[in-house]
């Protein structure tokens, strides 16, 4: 992958001097080898989440350890209703103090929008149908840095069996301070698993 500014925000990539304008092999072995690059071993796994048949309305990630430079979230998940909206605090701050925007698309159409002063980072638009499993990852950048407010990314999808739609999603947390608890709420989930990893620097 080429990129301008980093992949998924931790290391930054500078742009290949290649004449097509392609990443070639030796561009690649020469930014692992500098360290520009992430690679599976810069991930770890600190917890994973697992919802069964009973199902359940929300689920937090707490006592998150302090010694990543990133936070990556990922889920698969399922509404036994028929919507499916999940929602996502952190440290437990119910306040408006979020904000998020969104574009998504199903294949025919797209749309857009976004909210300000809002009491959570909602995800939606995905999982009108009832029992159809949702996958998404969060980006959650900095997580520990309490000079800056928080930001995140999220790339989200699902098939319907014939259609599907593909959301990408960006929020905020208006707040300093460093991310210990990540609160999810969700419509009834079921056979859900969600799994936090850390990004090192």
């Amino acid at each position: 992958m080429r990129s301008n500014g980093g992949l998924i925000g931790a290391k930054k990539i500078p742009n290949t001097s290649a004449a097509s304008g392609l990443w070639s092999t030796q561009d690649v072995q020469r930014e692992v080898g500098a360290g520009n690059w992430i690679t599976a071993a810069d991930f770890e796994s600190i917890t994973t989440i697992t919802v069964g048949v009973s199902g359940s309305a929300s689920e937090t990630f707490s006592s998150i350890p302090q010694t990543y430079k990133h936070l990556q979230l990922r889920w698969m998940s399922r509404s036994s209703g028929g919507a499916y909206n999940p929602i996502f605090r952190f440290n437990e701050d119910t306040g408006n103090n979020y904000s998020w925007h969104y574009i998504d698309g199903n294949g025919t159409s797209a749309t857009s929008g976004g909210g300000g002063t809002q009491n959570s980072i909602l995800i939606a638009g995905i999982g009108g149908t009832a029992s159809t499993f949702a996958v998404g990852i969060m980006d959650i950048l900095d997580y520990t840095n309490t000079n800056k407010f928080k930001t995140v990314r999220i790339l989200q999808g699902a098939d319907y069996n014939g259609s599907g739609a593909v959301d990408l999603w960006s929020g905020s947390w208006q707040s300093s301070t460093a991310i210990t608890s990540i609160y999810c709420g969700f419509s009834s989930a079921q056979y859900s698993k969600y799994a936090l990893y850390g990004i090192k620097g």
